[in-house]
Formats: C-alpha cells, structure tokens, sequence
C-alpha cells in the first residue's frame, strides 16, 4: 500500500482491543520478550514496548505484508525499530520462527484473533459485505485460495457445510442452492454481486435484523480461506512449548468457535498440571470500551501462565 495520508487515516483509525486488560494480564517488565501473533496495527506492541524496555524484544507476526510494512512504518516512527523482529508469516509456524530467530526466552504471547479494522477499510479484498470489491478474501496474497474460486467451483454441500459451521447461518441450505443457480447463470466475482445473490436466499423478513443478513456468509468464507480454525489449533501446542516457564498466553477471539477451541485447550493444560488458568471465565470489553469500539463488543479474552 502507499504511503500517504490514507495509510495514516488507517492507522489512526485502529484501537486495540481489551488493550489495559491484555497488558495486566501478561505483565510485561523491564527486559522481558514478547511474541505477538498476530500483530497488525501494533497497538499491542507498542503498549508492551513501552513496558519491556530498555531490553525487551518482540517477535511480530502478520500474513498480510501490508500490515507489516505499515507497522515497521509505526514502530520506527517510534524510534522502536532495533527491539522488533518481523515475521510475514501466521503464527500457526511460531515454533518454526522462534527457532530460527533464536527467539528465546518467551515470557508471553498475545493472539489477537479476527479481521483487523485496517483490512476492513483498506484491504480491497472483499472482507467487508459494505463495499464493492473482488471476491479476494485472503490475508497474505502468497495463499491460494479465494472466496471467488469457493464461490464459483465448491460443490453445492461443501457451501453448505461451511456456511452451517463456520458461519452458524440458519439459511446455509438456501444461501449455497442460490449461489448454484446463479453462478449458472454469472459467475460471482465481487462482493456486491454475493450480497444481491444471499438476499434473494434469505427470506426479506430476516434481512432486517440487528446482524447483516451477509455476516455469516462472509465470515464462514474468511475463515476457510485463511484456515483461521486449523490455524489457532495448531499454534496453541506451540504456544505453550516455547513460552518459559511462569510465561503466559493471552488469546481474544471473537467467535465461539474460537473460544471454544481456546477454552478446551486452556481446561485440558490445566488439567495436566501445565498451566495455571488466570481467568477463569473470560474477559469482556467494558461499556466505555464498546462505546468507543464497537467491535469490541464481541471480544473474550483468556489467559493461562505456564507451570512445570
């Protein structure tokens, strides 16, 4: 993306989510290092920054190189730049990155699930059921797969399927016969197109609920495109091997799919006797908070510190 005006409106734009809550909980000090998975718009980082100085360093994370050309922009503005270490990559390879950047120790990790606010308003990917634009849907552009070709070349089921479970969308039966019918017709390339193709699936009485009739749609397509489930599934072993003794993982999701996985995974450490679970249910934005930032509204976040 250029550099501009746009891009600053962007990155102004962005507030991290639960941001006091994630920094009490992870207690970041002096000399301390951080891996923050999924770090977009920095606003994490920075917070921890300021706590792990004068020796602390972060081991950033972001599929979408965009995000880390703008945060690399942020940071140096900061004068930041020589404690940061920058991965294009998920963070489903954490391990992988830590070997190889001989990141270690690692007092704590932060995941950060969920589209960011920065690809919503410039990504021109299709992430938003709001604006016309290509069926795109990726979050790195080295991936393969698109909403488009899901749209255009999945089997009726598959559509249905993904719809039922990623998006828990009551009309996934009538939303992915449509699609059928009319990409018989057209093939489906923008997101206007998908929109006009879900109204004419969703009964008019159910369009005009609190929640977009389109949400549910576009979220289940996002998060097949991105594997975000597979991903968090695979990360969280990771996670909590590299993290040193005492260190902890924090995780806001957005979805309960998300939470679940996260929840279970947390119940099943403590079980064993490897972690210590420091919320016990999770946190929650406040009233100010969502006032503020609406999308937060939706966001829980869990800890856990790890024990030997």
């Amino acid at each position: 993306m250029a550099c501009g005006s746009k891009m600053v409106k962007n990155i102004f734009m962005h507030i991290p989510v639960l941001l006091q809550e994630v920094i009490e909980y992870l207690n970041p000090v002096a000399d301390e290092n951080f891996i923050d998975g999924t770090g977009g718009a920095a606003g994490h980082t920075l917070a921890t920054l300021e706590k792990n100085a004068p020796g602390g360093k972060i081991l950033f994370f972001d599929r979408d190189a965009e995000a880390i050309t703008r945060a690399k922009e942020t940071i140096a503005a900061k004068g930041l730049s020589g404690r940061m270490i920058f991965a294009n990559d998920t963070y489903a390879n954490i391990a992988q990155a830590v070997k190889e950047n001989n990141f270690a120790p690692v007092h704590g990790i932060l995941l950060d699930l969920g589209l960011s606010s920065d690809q919503l308003e410039a990504g021109g990917r299709g992430f938003s059921f709001m604006k016309d634009e290509p069926l795109d849907m990726r979050y790195g552009a080295n991936q393969e797969l698109t909403a488009r070709e899901i749209i255009n070349h999945w089997e009726n089921k598959e559509i249905e399927n993904i719809l039922k479970e990623y998006g828990e969308e009551p009309f996934a039966r009538r939303i992915s016969e449509q699609i059928i019918k009319s990409r018989k017709i057209k093939s489906i390339l923008s997101t206007k197109e998908l929109v006009g193709v879900i109204a004419e699936a969703v009964p008019k009485k159910f369009q005009y609920g609190r929640i977009h009739f389109a949400t549910r749609t576009f979220q289940a397509l996002r998060i097949t495109v991105n594997d975000e489930l597979g991903n968090l599934k695979r990360f969280l072993p990771q996670a909590i091997d590299v993290l040193k003794e005492g260190g902890r993982l924090a995780i806001i999701s957005f979805h309960s799919l998300e939470d679940r996985i996260v929840k279970n995974f947390f119940r099943d450490l403590a079980k064993a006797g490897r972690a210590e679970l420091l919320t016990k249910k999770p946190i929650t934005a406040g009233e100010d908070e969502i006032h503020v930032n609406p999308r937060s509204r939706s966001a829980k976040l869990r800890v856990i510190k790890k024990i030997e």
